[in-house]
């Protein structure tokens, strides 16, 4: 093993300081924020430490942050919209993925083409025609209406990475089960798909994160309180007159604690499936 210097070791060091505190810094300074009884409106100032201690603002953001909607109902929204896309951009693109992956068929480099330009796109491309589909099956307003929507911003990406899980995985392994007397059915379930699960967990969280931040297309298509999400609400108070930035701060707050949940949980998994791997080579 070649022996780094002590000078390139120092700065090394140096640069990975340098991007821990421009990615800390903020979020120091947003949470000193939702603790500081003091500010009213803008904050004029960055502090270490709160001016005036409290928790009282995290109590505001529980009960009732935005649009007449206690957090729990917010966080509600989120999950079920965020939530549904997820688990339909990996059932749905994991079936297109393996196809892609295994099969060959006419349209096959086209359609792969076609996705790959998809994920090109900006979303507000695609604001027109889904509202003109949502609208057309009559669930442009609904909860339901806003699945589909992430679910169509996040499946191209999920298919193209599940399809290069499902690539890395030795058909040797497939033709080896289906001489045991499998189906294609039953070797991709015990063979293949376990041994893409860390890729297509890593799709899940992609999806789960891309419609749990959204919130553009969102107000284009909610237009009741009751389906507001966690985004939308916080969207809304940046642009609202007389915003409070602490209560701001402490919906953000509150808002990244599930996500980071979800991340250690999918982390530790990620981590045991690695290990179990390793032993049984």
């Amino acid at each position: 093993m070649r022996r780094v210097p002590r000078w390139q070791q120092v700065a090394y060091q140096l640069v990975f300081v340098f991007v821990a505190l421009f990615v800390l810094i903020p979020l120091w300074g947003m949470a000193q924020m939702a603790f500081d009884a003091s500010i009213k409106g803008w904050p004029i100032d960055f502090r270490i430490l709160p001016k005036e201690f409290t928790l009282a603002v995290f109590q505001q953001a529980w009960d009732k942050p935005a649009q007449s909607r206690s957090f729990l109902g917010l966080l509600q929204n989120s999950f079920i919209a965020s939530g549904g896309a997820m688990v339909l951009s990996v059932v749905l693109g994991t079936s297109m993925a393996y196809a892609f992956a295994r099969f060959r068929f006419p349209g096959r480099r086209t359609g792969l083409f076609a996705l790959l330009f998809g994920t090109l796109l900006p979303p507000v491309a695609l604001m027109t025609p889904l509202f003109l589909l949502l609208s057309a099956l009559g669930v442009r307003t609904t909860l339901f209406g806003l699945v589909i929507v992430y679910t169509a911003l996040a499946m191209p990406f999920c298919i193209w990475n599940m399809r290069a899980a499902f690539q890395a995985v030795p058909k040797e392994l497939e033709d080896a089960a289906f001489i045991d007397g499998a189906n294609v059915w039953t070797a991709f379930w015990n063979v293949t798909l376990p041994l893409a699960l860390p890729s297509i967990a890593v799709a899940a969280l992609v999806a789960f994160l891309a419609g749990y931040s959204e919130f553009a297309m969102a107000w284009l298509f909610i237009d009741s309180s009751d389906n507001v999400t966690l985004a939308m609400a916080i969207s809304g108070m940046v642009g609202a007159t007389g915003a409070s930035w602490n209560l701001l701060a402490a919906l953000s707050l509150l808002m990244a604690i599930p996500v980071v949940l979800v991340f250690l949980a999918l982390q530790r998994y990620l981590m045991n499936r690695l290990l179990i791997g390793q032993v049984g080579e």
